[in-house]
């Protein structure tokens, strides 16, 4: 009996000293979060913006809403990314983010009021609003660059592949939103790039490629075949933009590509988990 005791704590002490060598490579293969918040951050802010555009035209409540609760999701992952920035975004890096997101909430902010009070937006504090969304985007996908290609950090090709197609979506909303709005159309289109929308759409056909490479199965398979057949319904739209199309029908199907992107990019996180887990158990 005594010899089994014995044997029992060494297996534990044996199990326990393998976890501690198996979980570096857990930890490698598991997601990072500064660049999960980063790219939430990125995300949240064209959210706002579309949903601005939409806001300048009804006025709605539920509007205003869907833009308040996007601004608190930036403040949120901002926040995220200050704390989690050590060792990979400087001081200034991280503090001209903020200061480029503060001026778009400004600019937000004032918008917001002019609608509220005037009833139709001020269509030249629109432009510097759009323009500061472009100098916040470009500054954003500097800084998601900067800790993606960090030696410290390890990436999945299509996990990649399907946040740039999620980001480039959530710019294709939100231009098509400012095209589908009179009153703004003459402004800033809602992307970081003067790309029309076909050949975004393209590019996002070539991520889409990407991201559906090596045949995925099971739930990552049913997702990702969701994403294409709405994305087959509004691609002409998105082609042939200056056609005229139900802009709330574009914006509900985009809006869902965006969040079954998110639910595939949670899913092929946690198969490279469930990989580099039975991986670091085989060897």
């Amino acid at each position: 009996m005594i010899h089994s005791g014995r044997w029992t704590r060494a297996s534990l002490m044996a199990l326990f000293a393998c976890a501690l060598m198996l979980s570096p490579l857990i930890s490698r293969a598991a997601e990072n979060p500064l660049l999960s918040s980063l790219y939430d951050f990125r995300i949240s802010n064209f959210e706002a913006l579309n949903a601005y555009y939409q806001f300048s035209v009804n006025g709605s409540t539920e509007t205003l809403n869907d833009i308040v609760a996007s601004i608190n999701a930036s403040n949120a992952e901002m926040n995220s990314i200050s704390e989690k920035a050590s060792g990979l975004l400087n001081d200034d890096q991280v503090a001209r983010l903020n200061q480029d997101f503060d001026k778009f909430k400004d600019l937000m902010r004032q918008n917001i009021n002019d609608v509220r009070q005037n009833g139709y937006p001020d269509l030249r504090l629109v432009s510097d609003m759009a323009n500061q969304a472009v100098t916040l985007s470009r500054t954003s996908a500097e800084m998601y660059d900067i800790v993606r290609t960090s030696e410290s950090v390890t990436t999945d090709k299509r996990v990649e592949a399907a946040r740039a197609a999620a980001v480039l979506m959530a710019q294709m909303m939100s231009k098509y939103s400012a095209r589908s709005t009179s009153s703004v159309s003459q402004t800033f289109q809602g992307a970081d790039t003067e790309e029309p929308l076909d050949e975004q759409a393209k590019q996002f056909d070539a991520l889409m490629s990407e991201v559906t490479a090596g045949h995925p199965s099971g739930e990552l398979h049913q997702t990702l075949s969701s994403v294409a057949s709405k994305w087959g319904f509004i691609r002409s739209s998105y082609v042939n933009y200056n056609e005229n199309n139900v802009s709330f029908v574009i914006d509900r199907y985009s809006k869902g590509i965006l969040e079954e992107l998110n639910q595939a990019i949670e899913l092929m996180i946690g198969n490279d988990r469930a990989a580099a887990t039975a991986n670091a158990s085989a060897g």
